[in-house]
């Protein structure tokens, strides 16, 4: 593992050298956002947390993936989670290790599938503490200022580290979406609305994302996204951090989808929001994440998420929409091969504007977009 970090170390110093063949035209990360931006009022991509690394009743096998096993293709959009890289450790928060994330994102990549990260760091105040943790304020100390500033900036670089290693065999950056401090807008992370102030968590992610561009010179995407508690713009843009920092402006959801408590409509009038915002700021709008724990509606994906981007509505314009992990049969966020709810599934994938992974790659090559 110490070799790993220090191939990763080495990559960091590499990351700061200009490279001809990344300049603003040829940049990775300005080439999704173009991808990204052409699909609106084309197709909404389907993504999967962890689909290549597990699945129900799998873990770590080439080729599989619940998604592909279920509809005969791979999601469009593969995520990852970064917790624990931030402290060294040589497993996720979720046990997936960072070598092989690694080449799970090399994989998917040249697959022709859209990357993104998501990241629940331990504090740096209390490194023993996860991101649940919400006992005691960390964000304060953190950002600018604080008293726990350096050891932070010591964990972006651990994680600027792995990111800068994200590199094709020819040595070209893979494109990525990184999606930090989400949800901050619920209470049960350490950044979240009960433990600091909308100005501290803007603080916090401007500085998160302009030290990996500016100080480590990465180039990627960076997503907002708030969970549900929002009923207008002006709520949803409480803890936005500007413009200039965010490309892809998101939602989290499960509430609005929870069986007994469904309020679909709610959870498209939010949709709407975030496109309305994308629209106007030329930003790219994304259902970042959502799922049922359990799949215990067998007609959720086409009488309820399918529901809250019907064909003609704004919240269609999202370009993406991600279902978190399946981990084992009482942890599970979409469907899997023999569940009740697959037939359901496959019917939705099938839907004309709800794309996987061939979908994505045909439509990018018949628009000159690879």
């Amino acid at each position: 593992m110490k070799l790993f970090f220090l191939f990763l170390l080495g990559n960091v110093l590499l990351s700061c050298v200009t490279r001809p063949s990344e300049n603003l035209s040829h940049n990775p990360a300005d080439k999704l956002f173009e991808q990204l931006n052409a699909i609106k009022n084309n197709g909404i991509l389907f993504g999967h947390q962890d689909d290549l690394a597990y699945g129900v009743h799998w873990k770590y096998k080439e080729g599989r993936s619940d998604t592909y096993e279920t509809a005969g293709d791979y999601p469009a959009l593969f995520g990852w989670e970064l917790g624990g890289l931030e402290l060294g450790h040589s497993v996720n928060l979720d046990s997936v290790p960072f070598e092989k994330m690694h080449e799970f994102v090399l994989k998917g990549y040249q697959m022709g599938a859209v990357i993104t990260f998501s990241w629940h760091p331990y504090s740096a105040v209390d490194t023993t503490k996860s991101a649940w943790d919400n006992d005691h304020k960390v964000v304060k100390h953190i950002i600018p200022g604080g008293s726990h500033h350096e050891v932070f900036k010591d964990h972006l670089d651990k994680v600027a580290a792995f990111f800068s290693s994200l590199r094709t065999e020819e040595g070209q950056q893979i494109p990525f979406i990184f999606r930090p401090w989400h949800e901050m807008d619920g209470g049960w992370f350490w950044w979240g609305s009960s433990l600091c102030t909308p100005d501290e968590v803007k603080k916090l992610f401007r500085f998160t994302i302009e030290y990996l561009r500016n100080d480590k010179g990465l180039n990627f995407l960076s997503a907002y996204s708030p969970d549900n508690h929002f009923n207008s713009e002006e709520e949803y843009l409480t803890w936005y951090p500007g413009d200039d920092i965010v490309d892809i402006v998101g939602m989290d959801n499960y509430g609005d989808f929870r069986v007994g408590s469904e309020n679909l409509e709610a959870a498209r009038q939010k949709l709407e929001i975030v496109v309305g915002y994308a629209e106007k700021t030329d930003k790219i709008a994304a259902f970042t994440e959502t799922g049922l724990d359990r799949m215990t509606d067998n007609k959720w994906f086409t009488q309820k998420l399918g529901e809250a981007f019907p064909k003609g509505s704004e919240a269609e314009k999202i370009a993406y929409v991600m279902l978190w992990r399946n981990a084992d049969t009482t942890h599970f966020f979409s469907t899997y091969p023999g569940h009740s709810s697959a037939a359901d599934f496959k019917k939705f994938v099938r839907r004309e504007k709800v794309w996987l992974l061939e979908d994505w790659n045909r439509f990018k090559k018949e628009n000159k977009l690879e």
